[in-house]
């Protein structure tokens, strides 16, 4: 029997009869948190949002609360709110869901957070492909300014903000928050040095700038009406909150879900939540956190101590379903795209798709990435097309590793991780792959040979 999930963003979506207008979201209690936030202090709502310990949706995982603070409010310079809709991880899609379902939740989020920053203009980077996305979002946002929720003087309040939505052009590099804030001042998005250039001090148009994921956004919300300590408590300290899955692959039920963190298992989400495996095969390998995450084979056995020096022993299926447990057996857990495969699939293949994607969004500003991301394609690629050889398993790691840590942002290690993990977790059927289409090509040859003396 299906687990009951904790729906707190996913509240009302798909519920019958719930649109995305503002008078159903009204209806169901919409806007009621901004209208308490702007009575509040500013201060005391980012200490809320620190206390909760809610942690960033996009893929990295770092505490809202925190990267608020390390804001430069005293630079005198105009504060910036940027919210990160530019999905595009493989696997994950869970903010679009929340943009075409319910687009005023992050509105709202988004108008709340930028009070306690003290923010007077946002943006939403919206993926270019997005075209619905963007035309519900203008929508939601001309209802909002109509509703006194959005522009000068909100709600009576003293304070004014605006928020413009900016589509980007389809660009997997934007998605790393220094690339997003150089498409948006209308230049090439090549991730900026980091120091100086944090964009808590020196982000849009060297201001200093928050930017923060459309579900992490949708959060601040749900902070503002439950408290930071309340907050706190769904989840487990560290991990706090809910967390949207985003599950694919090779599973009876794919599709998105929301469970508070640590509430449940890699194997009961994939067995008690998603139905299992299609009928006669066996699982074979988990990407927990979309594409760029690291690889865990169904067989692995998992040991080691977590943060609060607790140790565990699991295999794949006892794994709990949050940042640093993910992180304690080698992955994480990234945007929360679940990719799950079963005995059918070829791992060459898989690896190929993968490197595939890498090489086509890599941004070209930095040697490593430029050059050996194509190399690992290409590779890949040969080994698809039956020209595998035996060391290539050993030339796709030396290449990952030449990259990994030796570029500006973390595209690098986004492009190295799944190499690296394939080939740790699976090099002997790469190694195998190679022996077989060797084997091939000699038989094609000695063929071909007895073909021309005949």
């Amino acid at each position: 029997m299906a687990l009951q999930q904790t729906r707190l963003i996913f509240k009302h979506i798909d519920e019958p009869g719930y649109t995305n207008d503002i008078d159903c979201y009204m209806q169901h209690g919409g806007y009621e948190q901004l209208k308490r936030a702007v009575t509040m202090k500013p201060e005391d709502i980012c200490a809320d949002v620190l206390t909760s310990g809610v942690r960033g949706r996009g893929g990295a995982g770092f505490p809202a609360g925190m990267k608020w603070k390390f804001l430069d409010r005293k630079s005198g310079k105009p504060i910036y709110l940027v919210c990160n809709a530019d999905e595009s991880e493989p696997g994950t899609f869970k903010d679009r869901q929340i943009i075409h379902k319910d687009p005023h939740q992050l509105i709202e989020g988004m108008i709340c957070s930028a009070f306690a920053i003290q923010a007077k203009l946002a943006f939403i980077y919206i993926r270019g492909e997005f075209f619905e996305g963007y035309r519900i979002l203008e929508r939601a946002i001309e209802e909002a300014r109509e509703k006194n929720f959005l522009g000068d003087n909100i709600l009576g309040s003293g304070y004014s903000c605006d928020i413009i939505v900016h589509r980007g052009a389809g660009a997997y590099i934007c998605g790393e928050e220094t690339g997003l804030i150089e498409s948006l001042e209308g230049f090439r998005a090549n991730p900026r040095i980091k120091p100086p250039y944090f964009p808590a001090a020196l982000g849009a148009y060297q201001c200093p700038t928050i930017v923060n994921n459309v579900e992490t956004l949708c959060n601040v919300k749900h902070v503002i009406d439950m408290g930071g300590e309340a907050f706190s408590k769904i989840g487990t300290p560290g991990n706090t909150g809910t967390r949207i899955w985003c599950v694919s692959g090779h599973v009876q039920k794919p599709g998105y879900y929301e469970f508070a963190c640590s509430e449940l298992t890699l194997g009961q989400l994939i067995y008690d939540v998603c139905g299992g495996l299609k009928p006669g095969r066996q699982l074979k390998a988990v990407i927990p956190g979309g594409s760029s995450s690291k690889i865990l084979r169904a067989d692995e056995r998992f040991t080691g101590k977590l943060k609060d020096g607790s140790e565990f022993d699991w295999g794949i299926e006892d794994i709990p379903m949050d940042f640093d447990s993910l992180m304690a057996v080698g992955s994480m857990s990234g945007s929360g795209g679940v990719i799950v495969m079963d005995d059918t699939t070829d791992m060459v293949e898989a690896l190929a798709n993968i490197n595939y994607f890498y090489a086509h969004e890599s941004c070209g500003q930095c040697t490593p990435c430029r050059e050996g991301v194509p190399w690992m394609r290409k590779v890949t690629q040969r080994m698809v097309d039956g020209e595998a050889r035996e060391e290539d398993a050993e030339l796709l790691k030396s290449i990952a590793d030449q990259i990994a840590g030796r570029t500006i942002c973390a595209f690098g290690e986004a492009a190295s991780w799944p190499v690296q993990s394939f080939i740790a977790k699976f090099k002997d059927e790469f190694v195998e792959k190679a022996r077989e289409q060797a084997a091939r090509r000699k038989e094609g040859k000695e063929a071909a040979l007895e073909t021309t003396l005949i």
